[in-house]
This record gives C-alpha cells, sequence and structure tokens, in this order.
C-alpha cells in the first residue's frame, strides 16, 4: 500500500474532486448512479461530497495493489465506483486552488470512499482553531469496471445524497459520449478552417502557401499583408508557378526601385542589373549595414523626413532584399508587398499592372472555396 497523500484539505460547498481538468459538474458526476457522497459518471473525474460545507477536514489517499479491507467498523459510510483516469496528471483538487497530485496510472480502479462525522459536520463552516469533526479515506485499487455500490449507511448525510443520485437520469452512453465527442472535434475544425479561410480573402490557402506564411516578411502598417490588400492576387501568385514567382519578384523590386526614386543611383541600378542576372549583390547591397550606411550617406537618396530617408525609400530597399530569397514565392509576396508600400494608396494599379504584366496571375486557381473547404474537412476526418 501506498499513502498518495495524507493532511488536510480544504472544502467548499462540501466539495473535492479528483480529475485532470477543471471540469466539475454535480448532476452529471452521479448521472445513472444508485449511490451518493462519490460520484464516478463522468470519465476521468471523481466527485467527492463532504460534511462540513466550508473549511479544512483531514483527508487521505491511498493506491493498493489488491482490494483492500472494508474496515467497516471504523468508517460510518462507504460506497464504491469505478474510475479510469483520462490522463497521466490526476489531482485531488480542492474547490479553490489547492491542487494535489495523484501518480495514477492510466488504468482501471476501483475507488472505495469512507466517511465518518458527517452528521456532526453537516453544513457546518469551520474554524481553523477548532478540530475537526469529519474525516475521509480514498481507496484506489486495480480492478475492471464494475457499478457504483453501497458498501455502508450510517449518516443522514449520506442518505440524502444517496437519494439525490438515485434520482439522476442516465448519463450517455461510451457511444453517444464518443459520438458527442466527435461532433465537437468536427464542429472545432469547421470553425478553425473558416477562420483560417476569412483571414486568406474567402479560401484556404495552399499547403505550399501555408508554409511559407511564416517567413513572409510584416510591413509596419499593414499587418494582414499582401493578404489583407489583394487576396486574390496572393493565390493568383501562389498557383502561378516559380518561374512567373521570380520574374514577378524582380519585377516588384524595379517598380519599387522607381517608386522611390532610386533606379537613377548608380549602386541601386547595379544591383538591380544583378538581381535580373541571378548573381550575388555586390556592396553596399550585400549586407544590411552597408547598406543602411550608404543610403544615409548618398545625398541622392530622397530624403523627404527629417533628412533621413522615407518609408517609400526603406520599402524599395526592401523589395531588393525581399526579391533576391531564395524561395521564389516567399520572393514574390514580400517584394510586391514592399512595393505596395511604395505606392501607398495607389498600390490597387500597382496590382492591376501586375496582372497585366503577368497573366498567370489574372487567372484564379481552379478550386472553388466551398468545395475546397469540403475536401479539406474530408481529408481530416
Amino acid at each position: 500500500m501506498r499513502t498518495l497523500f495524507s493532511d488536510e484539505v480544504h472544502v467548499a460547498y462540501g466539495q473535492i474532486y479528483v480529475c485532470s481538468d477543471d471540469g466539475h459538474s454535480l448532476e452529471d458526476s452521479f448521472a445513472g448512479q444508485r449511490t451518493g457522497l462519490c460520484g464516478g459518471a463522468v470519465p476521468g473525474e471523481l466527485f467527492l461530497l463532504t460534511g462540513t460545507h466550508t473549511g479544512s477536514v483531514p483527508f487521505t489517499v491511498e493506491l493498493h495493489e489488491t482490494e483492500p479491507p472494508l474496515d467497516a467498523d471504523l468508517w460510518e459510510d462507504i460506497v464504491e465506483v469505478s474510475f479510469r483516469p483520462e490522463s497521466n496528471r490526476v489531482q485531488l483538487v480542492e474547490w479553490d486552488s489547492g491542487r494535489y497530485p495523484l501518480p495514477l496510472f492510466e488504468t482501471s480502479y476501483r475507488v472505495r470512499y469512507h466517511c465518518r462525522g458527517m452528521d456532526e459536520a453537516r453544513n457546518a463552516v469551520g474554524d481553523a482553531r477548532e478540530p475537526a469533526v469529519d474525516e475521509y479515506l480514498l481507496r484506489f485499487w486495480p480492478s475492471p469496471p464494475a457499478p457504483d455500490r453501497m458498501v455502508k449507511e450510517t449518516s443522514q448525510a449520506a442518505a440524502y445524497w444517496h437519494e439525490f443520485a438515485r434520482k439522476q437520469p442516465p448519463g450517455p452512453t461510451p457511444e453517444e459520449r464518443a459520438e458527442a465527442e466527435r461532433q465537437a472535434r468536427e464542429e472545432e475544425e469547421h470553425t478553425k478552417l473558416q477562420q483560417e479561410m476569412d483571414a486568406w480573402g474567402g479560401r484556404l490557402p495552399s499547403d505550399r502557401l501555408r508554409d511559407v506564411q511564416g517567413k513572409l516578411r510584416g510591413v509596419q502598417g499593414y499587418p494582414k499583408g499582401l493578404v489583407g490588400l489583394d487576396a486574390a492576387l496572393v493565390h493568383a501568385i501562389d498557383a502561378a508557378g516559380p518561374e512567373e514567382q521570380r520574374a514577378l519578384a524582380r519585377w516588384a523590386a524595379h517598380r519599387a526601385c522607381a517608386t522611390a526614386g532610386l533606379s537613377e543611383i548608380a549602386w541601386v541600378a547595379r544591383g538591380l542589373a544583378e538581381l535580373d542576372r541571378g548573381e550575388p549583390y555586390s556592396p553596399p547591397l550585400d549586407d544590411p549595414r552597408r547598406l543602411r550606411d550608404a543610403a544615409l550617406s548618398d545625398a541622392r537618396v530622397p530624403r523627404p523626413h527629417d533628412g533621413t530617408p522615407g518609408l517609400p525609400q526603406a520599402a524599395a530597399f526592401a523589395a531588393l532584399f525581399d526579391a533576391a530569397a531564395l524561395d521564389p514565392l516567399q520572393a514574390a509576396l514580400d517584394a510586391l508587398l514592399a512595393a505596395a508600400v511604395t505606392y501607398d494608396t495607389d498600390c490597387p494599379h500597382l496590382f492591376a499592372e501586375v496582372r497585366r504584366t503577368f497573366p498567370a496571375t489574372a487567372i484564379a486557381p481552379d478550386i472553388a472555396p466551398r468545395a475546397q473547404h469540403r475536401a479539406r474537412l474530408a481529408s481530416s476526418d
């Protein structure tokens, strides 16, 4: 025998629990039982009742290898239920905050709940200076599932709770519970998919687009990125293929630099040429710090605010870096977003020009949103 817990616990409303979560329902816990005091109808939970309404009571939890002796002479009220932990994080849980780990395995147990002094303590609000008048013992041992049973009844408090339990309607069968859990999972999946569709402009992203999402550069003032500006274009770029994406990234970098007034600067023009040839950038574009120093020291870089390059110029330099990314889809989306920042409120004209220049981006992907949604749900079942 191992003593898993032995101390005073704080009870409130005459309740304490054994579980791995915070869900406790009095009616559900005793649904279909013939006995009160220890509700075991909810899988993975025990709902334990005490005579003391609010206060501290002695409480012991034991784990036995086999069925222990009844000790019926030492206890006034004894009931048994079956219990199987839902996880390996089982705890003795007080009403307000206290949690005490109970190292139980995920196997089937028989539980015997022993009580004494319930009538003397019934509905009492305990005083820390006064000794407790009721006491409780909870014993576990491995055993196949079996109906709950009353071993001994003495107190009026126990009789009241036994009568309460017998009035509760039967709980759901294991099959009904499994079906309810399946429906809940399906509804949760539907909600997640709908939220993802809403975030991507009414259709689910491809796996490719979903993978690259976390690598996309964020731009100040554009919290939803390119999807928030033109979601249909994002999906079309994704469907266009790597060659079209790489060409679009280069084109966007050229547009960004031209709009920001940088294209005629020699070292920027050289960088654009290197980008077109697929070559590594030469200084100062090969290093962010060198680029920053060059942008601050070159008087030809427009400075609309406080003598420093403004947002269009910063976005254009970002487009140069973004367009050279190894992933063509990431390069296209990031560089185009940076170019959109240089266009500011005129970005719809930029996107219209994209569709004219790259006809593949003017074609909507084949899968309609609802059909795509149904396909995703079917694959998740």
